[in-house]
């Protein structure tokens, strides 16, 4: 049948083999002198091996490969056995090209290559996605592929979270073999930075017969991340500094639901009061500013906007609600831009993406609060960092020009926004009544190319 989904593949095509697979790169705390590597393998591999070296032209570069040790733990799964093993390679040179590979018990992968970030404030460019969490592979993978073509040499990957669904009937397991398949390579040579979403929690039944939520036990497997996070939240929220901006990644479910939202507040501040005159970016899954549901997430929005504002943040990358907002102002698209004609200087610049399957309905604010909206629409985000200029490009995932701006920053710190000066797609939505996330989905709703909307009401 036409639009039939890719059936699923037989046997067990995601369990631990012999050579390493889920290799991911990520960024360490300081990643001019670090950075750090996770990766699976069956459970007969011995110890957890390395090799680094100074990528050389030469074929022969790896004869003066070191051999780093780290730690692997013994995982169960809906796959079977599996090691989870994770390196830190520590004392590199800034600005520096190196090679890496990582051992299982059939042998060695291929090399893999990186460079740290320098130590100055280079250009640097990065992609961004949102939630992927449903079609991982089939449709998921159509983005992140699109996105690596475009970038050319990105330097990092940022995620909103939602990676997986983790509570959907797909095996979980798999679900996590597809993300790690989407990327495939690019994740073992371009440092990933992800932020939890409420789907890599899942629920725990209390002695009530409540629903508890507890940090599924893939996350801090698949990473090997900076972990310098807010006090009780180390693993799923960090900094790091790259070449004239800092990257501040927060946990918002359990800001949320597990009580940490003090701790969490108080290190952003400390953060954020530290970073200097770097670009500031804040990147968590749950958006302040909501573009499908009836109202905004208060608490967070209570805790963290005035914060944001009072300390210079140029950009807070979110998802969670499956359709595309660019906000630039509270009060709306018409006020942004009068208040910009007069001259004023932009504060943080809110974005929602979305580069799965999953898809919801906007909002009744949806059409007139931020300056760019789309619907039924799979994206990612081409970031540039200059010293004196942020450009943020959305693409479709068929790589059409979607939204942009640029952020012009003066000698006092405040940026001035200007929006792609190019002509741009009209803006995407579903034809028929708007949808609300808690109501039903109206019926016989037509999608921007003309197919049925595929907006749902799933949380």
């Amino acid at each position: 049948m036409r639009g039939e989904k890719a059936p699923p593949a037989p046997g067990r095509p995601y369990a631990a083999r012999n050579l390493p697979d889920r290799i991911i790169l990520s960024p360490a705390a300081d990643p001019t002198t670090g950075m750090a590597v996770s990766w699976r393998t069956d459970m007969a591999t011995e110890g957890t091996v390395a090799e680094l070296a100074l990528l050389l032209p030469t074929p022969a570069f790896g004869q003066n490969a070191q051999q780093v040790l780290g730690q692997s733990v013994p995982t169960l799964s809906e796959n079977g056995g599996a090691l989870y093993h994770k390196v830190r390679f520590t004392g590199l040179q800034p600005d520096t090209a190196y090679a890496y590979r990582v051992k299982g018990s059939g042998g060695f992968s291929e090399w893999h290559q990186f460079r740290t970030a320098a130590a100055n404030t280079d250009p640097f460019r990065f992609i961004y996605f949102g939630d992927t969490q449903n079609g991982i592979l089939e449709i998921g993978s159509l983005a992140w592929r699109r996105a690596l073509l475009m970038a050319g040499d990105p330097r990092l990957v940022l995620h909103a979270g939602d990676l997986v669904a983790s509570r959907d009937n797909m095996v979980h397991d798999d679900e996590w073999g597809e993300w790690a398949a989407s990327g495939g390579w690019a994740m073992a040579a371009i440092p990933q930075a992800p932020a939890t979403g409420n789907h890599e929690y899942v629920d725990i039944p209390g002695p009530e017969g409540q629903e508890n939520r507890q940090l599924g036990p893939h996350f801090p497997l698949m990473f090997a991340l900076p972990e310098n996070g807010a006090p009780g939240v180390e693993k799923t929220s960090y900094s790091f500094d790259y070449q004239g901006a800092r990257i501040i990644v927060m946990d918002g479910t359990s800001a949320l639901d597990l009580g940490t939202l003090p701790a969490q507040t108080a290190w952003l501040q400390a953060q954020l009061a530290d970073a200097g005159s770097r670009w500031k970016i804040v990147l968590f899954h749950q958006p302040l500013f909501t573009c499908a549901r009836p109202r905004d997430t208060k608490v967070l929005k209570d805790a963290w906007k005035q914060i944001f504002e009072t300390n210079g943040v140029d950009l807070v990358l979110q998802g969670h609600d499956h359709c595309y907002a660019r906000l630039t102002a509270e009060e709306g698209r018409e006020a942004g831009n009068a208040a910009r004609a007069n001259g004023a200087t932009q504060g943080p610049v809110y974005l929602v993406s979305v580069a799965g399957s999953k898809m919801y309905g906007l909002n009744d604010r949806a059409l007139t609060q931020p300056d760019r909206v789309a619907e039924d629409s799979s994206m990612f985000q081409i970031v540039d960092v200059a010293p004196g200029k942020l450009s943020l490009r959305t693409y479709l995932n068929t790589g059409v020009l979607y939204d942009g701006f640029d952020l012009d920053k003066g000698a006092d710190g405040r940026n001035h926004l200007t929006n792609v000066a190019a002509e741009l797609p009209e803006v995407r939505h579903c034809s028929g009544p708007v949808q609300q996330v808690d109501g039903p989905m109206p019926a016989g709703r037509l999608g921007p190319d003309g197919l049925p909307c595929t907006a749902d009401i799933k949380d």
